[in-house]
Order: structure tokens, then sequence, then C-alpha cells
């Protein structure tokens, strides 16, 4: 056996496929710089949600169904008359233009085309067919030498840049903003989260430092004292206005007698009843 210890290699980085040193060290620092910026956009992105979602329902709908109405009556309704009353007549006239006039005219321009027109035609192909053979061939050259040119001077310099340059730099910056999208997207998420509990912290401080304290003052201050209130001065003052009210209706009413004198009761009606012990009943 081999005694001495075989030394052992220090253990190499693992990083998941397709991916190196460069990308792990953009993307930690992408996304934290990232998400210090995307927090505020978050923050107002929810509220300007909020606000947009309270208008488009309580605004924009009941003002979209009174344009909708306004649009049907200003629009629809004179369209609805202009295509029955107008249009629909204008167009049997020129269904009838085109059956009794256009027609017989479409079939006599064909005729003029067929006997004039295509052996005048044929003519003059047949006379201009070497002169557009010259031309082709003329064209033909000039295109070929216009082709190696610009392969030369333009085609070949830009595949060597693109090859050379561009591709490398593009592939860097494409894993640049590879991360940006991923840390900005994780951001958005993390900003949403904090966004959330900083609403709900915000609601739980709001509860305690405003209703809660306005519920304990209401509870615990306010309906004794209104209750000592109520029974030491409100009752006490209704009753004496009462009190009050009484002697002073007592006061008028002591006043028309002594100034009008008693007022005349009526005079007893006789209802032919018996009086007395012996007067009768429903009962007896």
């Amino acid at each position: 056996m081999d005694m001495q210890k075989r030394p052992q290699r220090a253990p190499q980085p693992q990083y998941p496929e397709g991916e190196g040193c460069l990308v792990v060290a953009i993307r930690i620092p992408a996304r934290i710089l990232v998400f210090l910026v995307v927090l505020p956009v978050r923050l107002l992105w929810d509220a300007c949600g909020a606000v947009a979602r309270f208008l488009w329902r309580y605004v924009l709908a009941p003002v979209g169904r009174a344009v909708g109405r306004l649009l049907h009556g200003l629009l629809v309704v004179p369209l609805i008359w202009l295509y029955r009353y107008l249009l629909t007549p204008l167009g049997h006239a020129l269904a009838w233009l085109y059956a009794r006039v256009l027609t017989p005219l479409g079939h006599a321009l064909l005729w003029f085309h067929a006997r004039v027109l295509t052996p005048i035609g044929h003519a003059v192909v047949w006379l201009l067919t070497p002169a557009a053979k010259a031309v082709e061939w003329v064209f033909d050259m000039l295109g070929t030498a216009l082709y190696w040119t610009v392969r030369v001077l333009l085609v070949l310099p830009a595949l060597a840049l693109w090859r050379w340059v561009l591709a490398p730099a593009g592939h860097v910056l494409g894993i640049v903003l590879r991360e940006i999208g991923e840390a900005l997207g994780h951001a958005w998420r993390v900003a949403g989260y904090v966004a959330r509990a900083a609403g709900r912290v915000l609601g739980t401080l709001f509860r305690w430092i405003f209703l809660e304290p306005a519920r304990w003052v209401y509870r615990t201050v306010l309906t004794p004292v209104g209750h000592v209130v109520r029974d030491l001065v409100l009752h006490p003052v209704a009753e004496a206005a009462r009190a009050i009210g009484r002697a002073v209706r007592q006061a008028r009413a002591d006043l028309r007698r002594a100034l009008f004198g008693e007022p005349s009761r009526p005079a007893p009606v006789d209802r032919r009843e018996p009086r007395g012990r012996d007067t009768r009943t429903l009962d007896g």
C-alpha cells in the first residue's frame, strides 16, 4: 500500500450549464442595483394601479356608458337612416347602371381589345424582341460587375466584422442583458412583496396609532362623560324646562280666566237613561 497521501486537488467552482464566472460576477451586483431602482417604481406602480382601478370603475365606466348612448343617438341612428333611405336606393341605381350600361360597354371594349389591340401588341413584341435581348445582356453584365464589387467592398468586410467583433460583443451583451432582465424580474417580485408588507405595516400602524386610541377614548372617556352629562345636566335641564313649560301654561290659563272669565261649559244632554241603583246595564 502507498502510505503517503496523495495531494488532493482544490475543488473547482461549479457553474450552471452555459454560465461562467462572468455571469456570476455580473448577476449579484446587477440584481442588488436593479432591486434598489425597481422598489420605488413598484410602489408607485401599485399606487397608480389602485388609482386606475378606482377611476375605471367609478368614473370611466359611467362616462363610457354615457358616451356610448350619445354616440348611438348622434351616429348610429343617423347612419342607419342614411343606409336605409339613401345608400340602399343609390346601390340599386348603381346595380341597374352596371347591368344596363357598364356591362355592354365592357363587352364592346373586350371585342375591340381582341380584334385590334392584341394583333398590334404581337407586332410590337416581335419588333422589340432583339432590342430587349441586347438590353438584357447589358444589364446582366452590369449586374455581375456590381455584384462582385459590392461583395468585395462591403459583404466580405461586413462578414469579418460580424464574425470577429460583433458576434462576441453581442454574446457578452446578451449575457449582460439577460442577467439584467432576470434581475429586473426578481427585483420586481421582491419589490411587490416589500410593497405588500409595507402596506400591511402601514395599515397596522394606522390602526394602532389612530383607530385603536380613538376607539379607546370613545369607549373609556367619551361614553362615561356623555352618561354623566346626560344624567347630571341634560335630564335636570329637561325636567326644569318641562316644569317651566307647565308653569307658563298654568300662568297663561290663569291670565285668560282673569281676563275673560271661566269658559262656558256645554249643557248636559238628556240621554233618557234611568239614574240610581236600579240602573239597567247590559249585564242585568
